[in-house]
Protein backbone atom coordinates (compact mmCIF):
# COMPACT_ATOMS: atom_id res chain seq x y z
CA UNK A 1 0.00 0.00 0.00
CA UNK A 2 1.00 4.02 -0.74
CA UNK A 3 3.34 5.62 2.30
CA UNK A 4 3.48 2.51 4.01
CA UNK A 5 7.30 0.85 5.52
CA UNK A 6 7.27 -2.74 6.66
CA UNK A 7 6.63 -3.55 10.51
CA UNK A 8 9.72 -1.76 12.16
CA UNK A 9 11.24 -3.96 14.60
CA UNK A 10 9.92 -1.64 17.38
CA UNK A 11 6.82 -1.83 16.48
CA UNK A 12 4.36 -4.70 18.03
CA UNK A 13 1.38 -5.77 17.06
CA UNK A 14 -2.11 -7.73 18.64
CA UNK A 15 -4.44 -9.60 17.86
CA UNK A 16 -7.74 -10.35 19.34
CA UNK A 17 -10.07 -12.83 17.98
CA UNK A 18 -13.31 -12.58 20.18
CA UNK A 19 -16.74 -13.89 19.58
CA UNK A 20 -18.39 -10.34 19.21
CA UNK A 21 -15.48 -8.91 17.22
CA UNK A 22 -11.91 -9.00 16.03
CA UNK A 23 -9.57 -6.61 16.87
CA UNK A 24 -5.84 -5.29 15.91
CA UNK A 25 -3.61 -2.71 17.74
CA UNK A 26 -0.20 -1.20 16.77
CA UNK A 27 1.76 0.46 18.88
CA UNK A 28 5.40 0.72 20.22
CA UNK A 29 7.65 1.96 23.62
CA UNK A 30 8.08 6.01 24.02
CA UNK A 31 11.16 6.64 26.16
CA UNK A 32 9.31 6.49 29.22
CA UNK A 33 8.78 3.55 28.81
CA UNK A 34 5.02 3.36 27.93
CA UNK A 35 3.04 2.67 24.96
CA UNK A 36 2.39 4.48 22.21
CA UNK A 37 -0.73 3.47 19.72
CA UNK A 38 -0.11 3.89 16.16
CA UNK A 39 -3.18 2.75 15.45
CA UNK A 40 -6.09 0.36 15.20
CA UNK A 41 -8.62 -1.62 13.62
CA UNK A 42 -11.95 -3.25 14.68
CA UNK A 43 -14.49 -5.48 12.68
CA UNK A 44 -17.77 -7.69 13.54
CA UNK A 45 -16.80 -10.93 14.10
CA UNK A 46 -18.62 -13.76 12.59
CA UNK A 47 -16.62 -16.96 13.02
CA UNK A 48 -15.89 -17.62 16.42
CA UNK A 49 -18.44 -19.52 19.02
CA UNK A 50 -17.82 -18.70 22.93
CA UNK A 51 -14.27 -17.78 21.99
CA UNK A 52 -13.28 -20.63 19.63
CA UNK A 53 -13.24 -20.27 15.57
CA UNK A 54 -16.04 -22.07 13.91
CA UNK A 55 -15.40 -20.88 10.63
CA UNK A 56 -11.85 -20.25 8.97
CA UNK A 57 -13.14 -18.70 5.81
CA UNK A 58 -15.26 -15.98 8.07
CA UNK A 59 -12.19 -15.35 10.38
CA UNK A 60 -9.87 -15.18 7.57
CA UNK A 61 -11.82 -12.39 6.27
CA UNK A 62 -12.11 -10.45 9.90
CA UNK A 63 -8.71 -10.69 10.60
CA UNK A 64 -7.87 -9.23 7.16
CA UNK A 65 -10.34 -5.87 7.15
CA UNK A 66 -9.49 -5.20 10.33
CA UNK A 67 -5.68 -5.26 9.53
CA UNK A 68 -6.40 -3.00 6.82
CA UNK A 69 -7.96 -0.79 8.96
CA UNK A 70 -4.93 -0.81 11.37
CA UNK A 71 -2.21 -0.54 8.51
CA UNK A 72 -4.41 2.57 7.32
CA UNK A 73 -4.15 4.30 10.20
CA UNK A 74 -0.39 3.32 11.81
CA UNK A 75 1.14 3.52 7.83
CA UNK A 76 2.40 0.63 8.66
CA UNK A 77 2.53 -3.20 6.55
CA UNK A 78 1.55 -5.58 9.25
CA UNK A 79 3.53 -8.82 8.79
CA UNK A 80 3.63 -10.14 12.70
CA UNK A 81 1.40 -10.29 15.50
CA UNK A 82 0.91 -11.65 19.09
CA UNK A 83 -2.38 -13.32 18.70
CA UNK A 84 -4.76 -14.41 22.23
CA UNK A 85 -5.82 -17.53 22.65
CA UNK A 86 -9.55 -18.46 24.61
CA UNK A 87 -12.74 -20.48 24.98
CA UNK A 88 -14.17 -23.10 27.58
CA UNK A 89 -11.56 -25.65 26.42
CA UNK A 90 -9.12 -23.72 28.60
CA UNK A 91 -8.01 -25.73 31.73
CA UNK A 92 -5.64 -25.19 34.52
CA UNK A 93 -4.05 -27.50 36.38
CA UNK A 94 -1.61 -27.99 39.67
CA UNK A 95 1.43 -29.81 39.56
CA UNK A 96 5.05 -30.23 41.44
CA UNK A 97 8.01 -30.16 40.05
CA UNK A 98 11.94 -30.83 41.63
CA UNK A 99 15.60 -30.62 40.32
CA UNK A 100 17.86 -31.99 42.36
CA UNK A 101 21.72 -30.28 41.56
CA UNK A 102 24.79 -31.83 41.75
CA UNK A 103 26.59 -29.19 43.26
CA UNK A 104 24.62 -28.00 46.20
CA UNK A 105 26.88 -25.00 47.03
CA UNK A 106 26.89 -23.17 43.86
CA UNK A 107 23.89 -20.37 43.60
CA UNK A 108 20.55 -21.29 41.90
CA UNK A 109 20.88 -19.23 38.80
CA UNK A 110 18.26 -18.62 35.85
CA UNK A 111 18.94 -21.78 33.80
CA UNK A 112 18.16 -23.78 37.31
CA UNK A 113 15.12 -22.14 37.29
CA UNK A 114 14.20 -22.60 33.37
CA UNK A 115 15.53 -25.78 33.56
CA UNK A 116 12.70 -26.91 36.23
CA UNK A 117 9.74 -24.94 33.95
CA UNK A 118 10.50 -26.74 30.96
CA UNK A 119 10.21 -30.07 32.82
CA UNK A 120 6.72 -29.13 33.16
CA UNK A 121 6.05 -29.20 29.53
CA UNK A 122 6.79 -32.75 29.89
CA UNK A 123 3.91 -34.46 32.15
CA UNK A 124 1.29 -36.26 29.99
CA UNK A 125 -1.93 -34.24 29.30
CA UNK A 126 -5.77 -35.69 27.48
CA UNK A 127 -4.99 -36.68 23.93
CA UNK A 128 -5.67 -33.34 22.43
CA UNK A 129 -4.35 -30.97 24.84
CA UNK A 130 -1.47 -28.99 25.09
CA UNK A 131 0.52 -26.67 27.34
CA UNK A 132 0.10 -23.37 26.99
CA UNK A 133 1.81 -21.37 30.09
CA UNK A 134 3.63 -22.72 33.03
CA UNK A 135 3.09 -20.50 35.74
CA UNK A 136 5.54 -20.86 39.41
CA UNK A 137 3.69 -20.49 42.56
CA UNK A 138 6.46 -20.35 45.21
CA UNK A 139 9.72 -22.39 45.18
CA UNK A 140 11.15 -24.91 48.17
CA UNK A 141 15.20 -25.30 48.36
CA UNK A 142 15.87 -27.82 50.47
CA UNK A 143 13.41 -27.53 53.29
CA UNK A 144 13.15 -23.74 53.06
CA UNK A 145 9.69 -23.02 51.79
CA UNK A 146 7.27 -20.18 50.75
CA UNK A 147 10.28 -18.47 48.79
CA UNK A 148 9.46 -16.27 45.56
CA UNK A 149 12.88 -15.90 44.32
CA UNK A 150 15.15 -18.50 44.75
CA UNK A 151 17.90 -16.94 42.20
CA UNK A 152 21.51 -16.76 44.12
CA UNK A 153 20.58 -19.02 46.69
CA UNK A 154 22.47 -22.61 47.29
CA UNK A 155 20.83 -25.86 47.85
CA UNK A 156 21.04 -29.76 47.11
CA UNK A 157 16.93 -29.42 45.66
CA UNK A 158 14.96 -27.14 43.89
CA UNK A 159 11.03 -27.80 43.92
CA UNK A 160 8.10 -25.75 42.92
CA UNK A 161 4.24 -26.01 42.76
CA UNK A 162 3.43 -25.05 39.33
CA UNK A 163 -0.11 -23.33 37.74
CA UNK A 164 -0.03 -25.22 33.90
CA UNK A 165 -2.52 -24.00 31.72
CA UNK A 166 -3.52 -25.88 29.32
CA UNK A 167 -5.84 -25.73 25.84
CA UNK A 168 -7.73 -27.90 22.96
CA UNK A 169 -4.57 -28.46 20.21
CA UNK A 170 -7.13 -28.00 17.61
CA UNK A 171 -8.55 -24.55 18.29
CA UNK A 172 -5.02 -23.51 18.82
CA UNK A 173 -4.21 -25.19 15.12
CA UNK A 174 -7.32 -23.15 14.16
CA UNK A 175 -5.92 -19.89 15.35
CA UNK A 176 -2.74 -20.54 13.46
CA UNK A 177 -4.40 -21.38 10.34
CA UNK A 178 -6.07 -18.25 10.09
CA UNK A 179 -3.32 -16.04 10.43
CA UNK A 180 -1.21 -18.08 7.81
CA UNK A 181 -4.65 -17.38 5.45
CA UNK A 182 -4.42 -13.76 6.45
CA UNK A 183 -0.67 -13.46 5.24
CA UNK A 184 0.38 -13.30 8.30
CA UNK A 185 2.96 -15.12 11.21
CA UNK A 186 2.65 -15.78 14.56
CA UNK A 187 5.11 -13.92 17.30
CA UNK A 188 3.41 -15.68 20.20
CA UNK A 189 0.47 -16.87 21.54
CA UNK A 190 -0.77 -15.85 25.06
CA UNK A 191 -4.34 -17.14 27.15
CA UNK A 192 -6.29 -14.04 26.62
CA UNK A 193 -7.07 -13.72 30.60
CA UNK A 194 -3.49 -13.29 31.34
CA UNK A 195 -3.26 -10.55 28.98
CA UNK A 196 -6.03 -8.24 29.82
CA UNK A 197 -4.99 -8.58 33.39
CA UNK A 198 -1.79 -6.89 32.45
CA UNK A 199 -3.27 -4.15 30.64
CA UNK A 200 -5.75 -3.43 33.30
CA UNK A 201 -4.56 -4.19 36.97
CA UNK A 202 -2.05 -2.53 38.96
CA UNK A 203 1.20 -3.71 40.46
CA UNK A 204 -0.54 -3.33 44.12
CA UNK A 205 -3.72 -4.85 43.48
CA UNK A 206 -2.17 -7.97 41.98
CA UNK A 207 0.03 -7.73 45.99
CA UNK A 208 -2.64 -7.20 48.18
CA UNK A 209 -5.38 -10.43 46.21
CA UNK A 210 -6.97 -9.52 43.57
CA UNK A 211 -10.29 -10.84 40.69
CA UNK A 212 -10.08 -10.21 37.26
CA UNK A 213 -13.55 -10.68 35.63
CA UNK A 214 -13.56 -10.73 31.80
CA UNK A 215 -16.84 -10.61 30.60
CA UNK A 216 -16.67 -10.93 26.60
CA UNK A 217 -19.19 -12.09 24.08
CA UNK A 218 -19.17 -15.84 24.27
CA UNK A 219 -17.44 -16.33 27.65
CA UNK A 220 -16.54 -14.89 31.16
CA UNK A 221 -12.67 -15.08 32.31
CA UNK A 222 -12.06 -15.30 36.11
CA UNK A 223 -7.73 -14.58 37.23
CA UNK A 224 -6.51 -14.39 40.32
CA UNK A 225 -3.81 -13.06 41.65
CA UNK A 226 -2.08 -13.18 44.62
CA UNK A 227 1.32 -11.89 46.47
CA UNK A 228 1.80 -10.64 42.60
CA UNK A 229 1.21 -13.98 40.91
CA UNK A 230 -1.21 -15.85 39.16
CA UNK A 231 -2.92 -17.93 41.71
CA UNK A 232 -6.03 -19.39 39.55
CA UNK A 233 -7.51 -19.22 35.95
CA UNK A 234 -11.10 -20.24 34.80
CA UNK A 235 -13.48 -20.09 31.98
CA UNK A 236 -17.26 -19.57 32.23
CA UNK A 237 -19.02 -20.27 29.17
CA UNK A 238 -21.11 -17.70 29.60
CA UNK A 239 -20.68 -14.12 28.24
CA UNK A 240 -22.91 -10.82 26.96
CA UNK A 241 -24.17 -12.27 23.78
CA UNK A 242 -26.45 -14.48 26.29
CA UNK A 243 -27.68 -11.43 28.01
CA UNK A 244 -28.97 -10.21 24.05
CA UNK A 245 -30.33 -13.73 23.70
CA UNK A 246 -32.17 -13.03 26.77
CA UNK A 247 -33.58 -10.04 25.54
CA UNK A 248 -34.58 -11.03 22.42
CA UNK A 249 -36.71 -14.02 24.13
CA UNK A 250 -38.18 -12.02 26.81
CA UNK A 251 -39.01 -8.97 24.75
CA UNK A 252 -40.11 -10.57 21.67
CA UNK A 253 -37.59 -8.61 19.77
CA UNK A 254 -34.88 -9.67 17.10
CA UNK A 255 -31.55 -9.76 17.90
CA UNK A 256 -30.31 -6.70 16.39
CA UNK A 257 -33.27 -4.60 18.45
CA UNK A 258 -32.39 -6.98 21.80
CA UNK A 259 -28.39 -5.80 21.04
CA UNK A 260 -29.48 -2.23 21.11
CA UNK A 261 -31.79 -2.51 23.99
CA UNK A 262 -28.96 -4.20 25.68
CA UNK A 263 -26.00 -1.33 25.06
CA UNK A 264 -28.78 1.73 24.74
CA UNK A 265 -30.74 1.43 27.90
CA UNK A 266 -29.72 -1.85 29.96
CA UNK A 267 -28.74 -1.65 33.57
CA UNK A 268 -27.48 -4.89 35.28
CA UNK A 269 -29.39 -3.26 38.62
CA UNK A 270 -33.37 -3.29 38.22
CA UNK A 271 -33.60 -1.11 41.31
CA UNK A 272 -31.56 1.54 40.47
CA UNK A 273 -34.21 2.40 37.63
CA UNK A 274 -36.24 5.23 38.97
CA UNK A 275 -38.24 6.95 36.33
CA UNK A 276 -39.27 3.41 34.43
CA UNK A 277 -39.56 4.71 31.50
CA UNK A 278 -41.52 2.95 28.48
CA UNK A 279 -39.39 2.13 25.08
CA UNK A 280 -40.92 2.11 22.20
CA UNK A 281 -39.54 -0.32 19.32
CA UNK A 282 -40.89 0.10 15.72
CA UNK A 283 -42.99 -3.01 14.48
CA UNK A 284 -41.05 -4.99 11.39
CA UNK A 285 -43.06 -4.68 7.98
CA UNK A 286 -45.42 -1.94 9.35
CA UNK A 287 -46.47 -4.11 12.60
CA UNK A 288 -47.59 -2.51 15.20
CA UNK A 289 -44.69 -0.70 17.63
CA UNK A 290 -43.64 -2.39 20.77
CA UNK A 291 -43.59 -1.08 24.10
CA UNK A 292 -40.88 -2.36 26.49
CA UNK A 293 -40.49 -0.96 30.24
CA UNK A 294 -36.82 0.03 30.93
CA UNK A 295 -37.44 -2.15 34.76
CA UNK A 296 -38.45 -4.83 33.07
CA UNK A 297 -35.34 -4.92 30.74
CA UNK A 298 -33.41 -4.35 33.40
CA UNK A 299 -34.91 -7.35 35.63
CA UNK A 300 -33.94 -9.91 32.29
CA UNK A 301 -30.51 -8.45 31.98
CA UNK A 302 -29.82 -9.07 36.06
CA UNK A 303 -30.75 -12.44 36.25
CA UNK A 304 -28.37 -13.54 33.53
CA UNK A 305 -25.85 -11.04 34.96
CA UNK A 306 -26.36 -13.08 38.57
CA UNK A 307 -25.98 -16.14 36.89
CA UNK A 308 -22.52 -15.34 36.19
CA UNK A 309 -21.47 -14.10 39.44
CA UNK A 310 -23.13 -17.23 41.12
CA UNK A 311 -20.26 -19.08 38.91
CA UNK A 312 -17.16 -16.32 39.69
CA UNK A 313 -18.36 -17.11 43.55
CA UNK A 314 -17.72 -21.03 42.70
CA UNK A 315 -14.73 -20.16 41.04
CA UNK A 316 -13.41 -18.08 44.63
CA UNK A 317 -14.39 -20.32 46.44
CA UNK A 318 -12.53 -23.12 44.52
CA UNK A 319 -9.24 -21.21 44.70
CA UNK A 320 -8.83 -21.35 48.28
CA UNK A 321 -8.44 -17.64 48.11
CA UNK A 322 -11.73 -15.90 49.37
CA UNK A 323 -10.08 -14.56 52.19
CA UNK A 324 -6.97 -12.90 50.28
CA UNK A 325 -8.71 -10.76 47.55
CA UNK A 326 -8.06 -7.15 49.64
CA UNK A 327 -8.14 -5.68 46.45
CA UNK A 328 -11.45 -7.29 44.88
CA UNK A 329 -12.73 -7.62 41.77
CA UNK A 330 -11.85 -5.66 38.68
CA UNK A 331 -14.34 -5.92 35.87
CA UNK A 332 -13.26 -5.43 32.15
CA UNK A 333 -14.14 -6.56 28.66
CA UNK A 334 -17.20 -5.49 26.44
CA UNK A 335 -19.73 -6.98 28.76
CA UNK A 336 -18.31 -4.24 31.79
CA UNK A 337 -19.73 -1.46 30.05
CA UNK A 338 -23.50 -2.80 30.78
CA UNK A 339 -24.41 0.47 33.44
CA UNK A 340 -24.63 -0.65 37.15
CA UNK A 341 -22.53 -4.07 36.66
CA UNK A 342 -20.38 -2.58 39.07
CA UNK A 343 -22.90 -2.43 41.98
CA UNK A 344 -24.46 -5.74 41.16
CA UNK A 345 -20.67 -7.06 41.62
CA UNK A 346 -20.43 -5.63 45.00
CA UNK A 347 -24.38 -6.78 46.20
CA UNK A 348 -23.53 -10.42 44.76
CA UNK A 349 -19.81 -11.10 45.99
CA UNK A 350 -19.89 -8.27 49.00
CA UNK A 351 -16.26 -7.50 47.61
CA UNK A 352 -15.45 -4.32 46.38
CA UNK A 353 -15.79 -3.87 42.66
CA UNK A 354 -14.53 -1.33 39.91
CA UNK A 355 -14.65 -1.22 36.49
CA UNK A 356 -10.75 -1.91 34.61
CA UNK A 357 -9.73 0.04 31.65
CA UNK A 358 -6.39 -0.74 29.70
CA UNK A 359 -4.47 2.27 30.62
CA UNK A 360 -1.94 0.27 33.25
CA UNK A 361 0.75 0.79 30.67
CA UNK A 362 -0.41 3.28 27.47
CA UNK A 363 1.44 6.60 27.61
CA UNK A 364 -1.10 9.79 28.53
CA UNK A 365 -1.79 10.45 25.26
CA UNK A 366 -3.38 7.44 24.01
CA UNK A 367 -6.36 7.03 21.44
CA UNK A 368 -9.47 7.72 23.22
CA UNK A 369 -11.01 4.61 21.05
CA UNK A 370 -8.36 1.83 22.48
CA UNK A 371 -9.15 2.64 26.92
CA UNK A 372 -11.83 1.00 26.41
CA UNK A 373 -12.61 -2.47 28.27
CA UNK A 374 -13.07 -4.28 25.12
CA UNK A 375 -9.76 -3.36 24.31
CA UNK A 376 -8.19 -4.85 27.22
CA UNK A 377 -6.76 -7.95 25.84
CA UNK A 378 -5.90 -6.41 22.62
CA UNK A 379 -3.33 -3.95 24.67
CA UNK A 380 -2.41 -6.35 26.87
CA UNK A 381 -1.08 -8.59 24.19
CA UNK A 382 0.72 -5.61 23.18
CA UNK A 383 2.43 -5.48 26.18
CA UNK A 384 3.42 -8.77 26.14
CA UNK A 385 5.07 -8.08 22.72
CA UNK A 386 6.99 -4.89 23.68
CA UNK A 387 7.73 -5.78 27.11
CA UNK A 388 11.32 -6.74 26.27
CA UNK A 389 11.80 -4.44 23.60
CA UNK A 390 14.21 -1.15 24.20
CA UNK A 391 13.26 2.39 23.35
CA UNK A 392 15.08 3.25 20.33
CA UNK A 393 16.24 6.73 21.74
CA UNK A 394 17.60 6.65 25.52
CA UNK A 395 15.72 8.36 28.35
CA UNK A 396 17.26 11.14 29.79
CA UNK A 397 19.71 11.31 32.58
CA UNK A 398 19.60 12.64 35.69
CA UNK A 399 21.74 13.20 38.27
CA UNK A 400 22.20 11.76 41.97
CA UNK A 401 19.61 14.23 43.40
CA UNK A 402 16.76 12.44 41.44
CA UNK A 403 15.42 9.55 43.70
CA UNK A 404 12.21 8.91 41.51
CA UNK A 405 11.85 5.37 39.69
CA UNK A 406 12.09 6.15 35.86
CA UNK A 407 9.24 3.06 34.79
CA UNK A 408 7.16 3.77 37.74
CA UNK A 409 6.89 7.58 39.11
CA UNK A 410 7.41 9.04 35.63
CA UNK A 411 4.88 9.68 33.27
CA UNK A 412 4.19 11.97 30.38
CA UNK A 413 3.59 16.01 31.16
CA UNK A 414 -0.16 16.53 29.55
CA UNK A 415 -0.28 19.86 27.53
CA UNK A 416 -3.67 21.16 26.91
CA UNK A 417 -2.59 23.43 24.17
CA UNK A 418 -5.36 24.96 21.92
CA UNK A 419 -5.84 21.34 19.61
CA UNK A 420 -6.96 19.21 22.78
CA UNK A 421 -9.43 22.20 24.03
CA UNK A 422 -11.21 22.36 20.14
CA UNK A 423 -11.18 18.65 20.56
CA UNK A 424 -12.72 18.18 23.85
CA UNK A 425 -15.25 21.18 22.77
CA UNK A 426 -16.15 19.31 19.58
CA UNK A 427 -17.14 16.23 22.19
CA UNK A 428 -19.25 17.93 23.95
CA UNK A 429 -21.18 19.34 20.84
CA UNK A 430 -21.02 15.85 19.32
CA UNK A 431 -22.41 14.48 22.91
CA UNK A 432 -25.03 17.14 22.95
CA UNK A 433 -25.99 16.70 19.90
CA UNK A 434 -26.68 12.67 20.01
CA UNK A 435 -29.28 13.64 23.15
CA UNK A 436 -31.47 14.82 20.42
CA UNK A 437 -31.36 11.13 18.09
CA UNK A 438 -35.19 10.04 18.51
CA UNK A 439 -35.18 6.26 19.14
CA UNK A 440 -37.10 5.54 16.19
CA UNK A 441 -33.69 6.31 14.47
CA UNK A 442 -31.81 4.48 17.09
CA UNK A 443 -33.62 1.08 16.24
CA UNK A 444 -33.48 1.58 12.59
CA UNK A 445 -29.76 1.84 12.12
CA UNK A 446 -27.57 -0.40 11.81
CA UNK A 447 -26.25 -2.61 14.57
CA UNK A 448 -23.01 -1.85 16.45
CA UNK A 449 -22.54 -4.93 18.75
CA UNK A 450 -20.29 -2.85 21.69
CA UNK A 451 -20.75 -5.93 24.11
Amino acid sequence: MENQIHQNSDIVVSLDIGTTKVSVVVGRKNILNKIEILGFGKVNSEGVIRGVVSNIDKTVKAISDAIDLAEKMSKQEIQKVYVGIAGQHIKSIQHQGVLYRNNPQEEINQEDVDKLIQDMYKIALPPGDQILHVIPQEFTVDDEEGIIDPIGMSGSRLQSNFHIITGNTSAANNILRCIEKAGLTSEKMTLEPLASAESVLSKEEKEAGVVMVDIGGGTTDVTIYNEGIIRYTSVIPIGSNMITKDIKAGCSVTLEQAEKLKVRFGSALSEEIVDNRIITIPGLMGREPKEISEKNLARIIQARVEEIFDYVMWDIHRSGFEKKLVAGIVLTGGGSLLKNIDLLTEYQTGLAARIGYPTEHLSSHYMDEVSNPMFATSIGLLYEGLRNIKPKIAAPKFNKLDVFNLDESMEEPVVEDEKVYAKKENWFGRTINKGYTSVREFFEASPDSEF
